[in-house]
């Protein structure tokens, strides 16, 4: 009976993880399209390859993780403890995703800083 309650938890758990991923990168990765067009300067066939480049990436680490950390292991059998793990598992995950949002978004801002100081650098070496 254990068993099954597991197998009920890996069938809760993957589509939420899996659905969370899908949607914090949706939401980055249409939004980051602005923010990697101005680091390219409007370039935009780069700009938009780089955006996949990131969004693959994202996809890979994501799903990595919460393959990684996938393992419930319950002591009783009971419905209780089911809830407790996997609350406690997918809140670790959401955190975790929270981190990689916030990181991606540093590495675009850092971009676009790089970005403003090459524009002026440039400007300055013209005139």
């Amino acid at each position: 009976m254990t068993t099954t309650k597991i197998l009920i938890g890996y069938a809760i758990y993957l589509p939420i993880a899996i659905l969370l991923t899908l949607y914090v990168s949706k939401t980055l990765f249409k939004n980051g399209r602005i923010y990697m067009l101005d680091i390219f300067q409007g370039r935009e066939d780069i700009a938009l390859a780089t955006n996949k480049l990131f969004e693959t990436g994202f996809y890979l680490l994501n799903i990595g993780f919460a393959l990684l950390i996938l393992e419930l292991q319950l002591t009783t059998n009971n419905y209780q403890e089911l809830i407790e793990k996997l609350t406690y598992k997918i809140g670790g995950f959401s955190i975790y995703l929270g981190i990689m949002l916030f990181i991606n978004l540093f590495l675009f801002f850092r971009g676009k800083k790089k970005s403003i100081t090459n524009k002026k650098q440039t400007t300055h070496n013209n005139v």
